[in-house]
């Protein structure tokens, strides 16, 4: 496993990293603060000596041999005095040799490869300096900053474990998701449980539980499309087969010409219902694939579905046309919402006698728009009004060809867009009023 890809490899990494640079950033406050504090205390010390020695007696050669021989090997700091005309009169035994010369008060001086701090005083009778190489206090505030630092580094493999425990103990919601999908049949869809996830990954899994119901309504919708497909075509081909026969036994012209008018009615009639399938089963796919939606003008989408079956009621002379279009925007798919309006025009032009009248209406108010068809044929008895949403369902009696597919893309559409489709009786016509009434914006 790559701890490049691995969450819990770059967390362990990230968090060690994170330690090692607070340790380093402590160790190096821990320094500088000895460091200071070093300084203020020796510089202290030095004053307070080369101050003690001032008010001393002056120093004799003998008394600076002996000082000699009882300092011999000290190195930490380093006394000189010199008589008002530059004779040194002591020094401490040391490796090191200072210049010479004395700057009144605390400074620093290059000699010997390293830094000295060097306090002077004078009086009447003598200069003394005192000397202290800078390496010392170094040293002592490096050995304290190593102290603060060194508990850290021991704890360091333990609090790793600790890390690593907690990781890996938040990541178990994790893993236990990937275990659900991987135990899981191809056509198993379910949810997967959301149950003690935390906060970051119950988002992740809410999505992909929500593609799991999409991906589930969309192959529902096959199988629905393939079931219906298989037993609503079966009676068509059937009757197609029938036909075909009728056509090849035909001893006369004229019957002849009844078996191909016949045959060829019964392909428009399966071409019909194969299209109508067809259109169901898009329109419930792209319901279950959450397909992008814009603005779309209602009342544009009710003069292009009458201008698009202007021919059939011609045909059938029916009076096709647009009462009242109100500019109303509603949110939804274009292509759906003019495949709504035709079957809902389509449906009343069938069903309306000739010499009828079919008309289309938008009105906009402020709780939604509305979209409604009414014709002036015989309408739909109340009782039957729910039925007539179910796919195949054709009322008894009815003349007119058709599917039984029409109300139900029609409601389907509606649904997608959050409109709500009712079937009723015109009062102005006299037959079907059919209404599809959209949420407000």
């Amino acid at each position: 496993m790559r701890l490049s890809h691995s969450l819990r490899g770059r967390l362990l990494w990230f968090l060690l990293a994170a330690i090692t640079i607070a340790a380093v950033a402590q160790a190096s406050i821990a320094y500088r603060t000895a460091l200071r504090d070093a300084d203020q205390i020796f510089d202290y010390h030095m004053q307070q000596m080369a101050l003690s020695l001032r008010s001393s007696a002056p120093l004799s050669n003998m008394e600076a041999r002996a000082g000699v021989e009882a300092d011999t090997g000290n190195d930490d700091l380093l006394v000189q005095v010199w008589t008002p005309d530059g004779v040194q009169v002591f020094r401490t035994v040391s490796r090191a040799r200072l210049p010479q010369r004395a700057v009144l008060g605390f400074s620093n001086v290059e000699a010997n490869g390293t830094t000295y701090r060097i306090f002077s005083v004078q009086t009447s009778t003598q200069t003394v300096q005192v000397a202290q190489d800078m390496a010392v206090r170094r040293n002592m505030a490096g050995n304290l900053a190593l102290r603060t630092v060194g508990p850290i580094a021991l704890m360091l493999p333990i609090l790793m474990l600790v890390v690593w425990w907690v990781v890996s103990g938040s990541l178990e919601p994790v893993a236990r998701v990937r275990s659900q999908v991987a135990a899981r049949q191809a056509d198993d869809l379910s949810p997967v449980s959301e149950a003690g996830l935390p906060d970051e990954v119950l988002p992740l899994v809410q999505e992909l539980n929500l593609l799991f119901g999409r991906v589930k309504t969309a192959f529902e919708a096959q199988q629905n499309f393939v079931a219906d497909a298989a037993h609503e075509l079966r009676t068509p081909l059937a009757a197609l087969k029938l036909q075909a026969l009728s056509l090849e036994r035909a001893e006369s012209e004229q019957a002849r010409e009844v078996a191909v008018g016949r045959l060829s009615a019964g392909i428009e009639r399966a071409t019909r219902m194969v299209e109508q399938l067809l259109v169901l089963a898009r329109q419930q796919a792209s319901a279950a694939g959450g397909a992008r939606e814009q603005q779309v003008d209602l009342a544009e989408v009710a003069r292009r579905a009458v201008g698009d079956m202007v021919a059939a009621a011609q045909a059938k002379k029916v009076d096709l046309g647009v009462y009242h279009a109100d500019p109303a925007l509603v949110k939804g798919q274009g292509d759906a919402l003019a495949i709504l309006a035709r079957n809902l025009v389509d449906n009343a032009i069938k069903y309306t006698p000739g010499g009828g009248r079919v008309d289309l209406e938008v009105r906009a108010g402020v709780d939604g728009a509305t979209l409604r068809v009414e014709d002036s044929g015989p309408g739909i008895p109340a009782e039957e009004r729910e039925r007539v949403f179910d796919r195949f369902y054709r009322i008894a009696g009815s003349e007119a060809s058709g599917s039984g597919l029409g109300l139900a893309i029609i409601r389907a559409i509606a649904e997608r867009h959050g409109a709500t489709l009712t079937l009723g009786q015109s009062e102005r016509l006299g037959g079907l009023s059919a209404t599809v009434k959209f949420p407000a914006p």
